[in-house]
């Protein structure tokens, strides 16, 4: 889930023109196109190249592992009202991520004329909301103090059931309209035996497709798949992340582990993908994990086993952007963000990636 814990980055970055929003995925925005047909920023410190995203094999070597999160993306929006009686507010509800009691952390929406959501406020404790088929749920808790956005609640039905049958994906105002969930799902995505997800999709990993990935499979580029199903973001108030749940089986630690050890770089595809690495990350070496994780990645703190990042672009206020100058630097990500807004690279989940690589260092194994 996307709050607390960290100062948000409200610096010398430049501002992002409402129309480098990408408002469509890339293969609807013209005959012949496909998920790949998108723009590939490459960053390898302050240096910065333009390439597209089916270059990628080329900018990685063999013995490079990247790390793809396989969470699935949930159709986590569903129409409902508030109150027990008929009648009621409309509003919008996000299904942002599943407790360990059964309850779910959700945030209620207020639809608009565009068929997007704008922010409300949750609460108070006890309030119920209906929802299609008979299903409703309460309203407990706030999900952290001094915090009305993001409410725990607890439903009265199997909540993987009622998305499956009436949710739709979440979907910002900058998209011009629904998408099917397929959108939002990604080649690594694989379901989870407990009808988990995201409620989000772990967009870094949109462009790849099935033959991309043989592509880079037979040049020696291992791929390690963990999960980390993330929640709903703060698209407004940009917090930083809230606890998110997480695995990192043995086989992915051993990639990893073997990787470094051969001199190998370590390419997390997504900030979720980092996340999720370095909760698993002691003293260098990453173990198998699973359960929680509220570690917030900041130049502060830095990165142990991440030598490169593919990510989405991010918007300036974005708390996403710690994680990134944690792994790049800040004089390389402003450049690199300069650069993005000078070229009129495509913002958000549908939009063009950008590459860090590790500068050449002839003294450092895993560059």
């Amino acid at each position: 889930m996307r709050g607390c814990g960290a100062a948000l980055p409200v610096r010398d970055f430049p501002e992002v023109p409402g129309e480098l929003a990408a408002r469509l995925p890339a293969e609807q925005r013209g005959p012949g196109l496909g998920r790949d047909d998108v723009r590939l920023l490459v960053s390898r410190g302050t240096e910065v190249a333009h390439r597209g995203f089916r270059e990628l094999p080329l900018l990685l070597r063999g013995g490079d592992v990247l790390v793809v999160n396989t969470s699935v993306t949930l159709a986590a929006a569903v129409d409902g009202r508030v109150g027990a009686e008929p009648g009621g507010e409309v509003v919008v509800v996000h299904f942002s991520t599943r407790g360990d009691d059964r309850r779910w952390a959700v945030e209620l929406r207020t639809p608009d004329r565009a068929g997007a959501t704008r922010p409300r406020a949750g609460g108070p404790p006890g309030v119920v909301v209906r929802l299609p088929g008979g299903a409703r749920l309460v309203l407990e808790e706030p999900l952290a103090r001094g915090s009305a956005r993001l409410w725990w609640a607890r439903p009265n039905v199997e909540v993987a059931g009622l998305l499956a049958r009436y949710g739709r994906p979440i979907r910002y105002g900058y998209t011009e309209r629904d998408q099917p969930v397929a959108a939002y799902r990604t080649v690594f995505a694989r379901p989870s035996p407990d009808g988990g997800g995201s409620a989000e999709m772990p967009s870094a990993g949109r462009p790849f497709t099935a033959r991309l990935v043989a592509e880079l499979e037979g040049r020696g580029v291992r791929i390690a798949p963990l999960v980390l199903h993330t929640g709903v973001a703060s698209s407004e108030a940009h917090e930083p992340p809230y606890p998110e749940r997480f695995e990192v089986p043995p086989e992915t630690a051993r990639l990893v582990n073997e990787a470094r050890a051969a001199g190998g770089r370590v390419i997390a595809v997504g900030t979720t993908a980092v996340r999720a690495l370095e909760s698993a990350a002691v003293g260098g070496v990453v173990r198998a994990a699973a359960g929680w994780t509220g570690l917030v990645v900041t130049p502060e703190r830095g990165v142990r086993v991440v030598d490169g990042l593919l990510t989405v672009l991010h918007e300036p206020a974005a708390s996403h952007l710690l994680m990134l100058e944690a792994v790049a630097g800040r004089p390389a990500l402003r450049s690199a963000y300069a650069e993005a807004v000078r070229e009129r690279y495509l913002w958000h989940e549908f939009g063009d990636v950008h590459l860090i690589l590790p500068e050449d260092n002839p003294h450092c194994a895993h560059c």
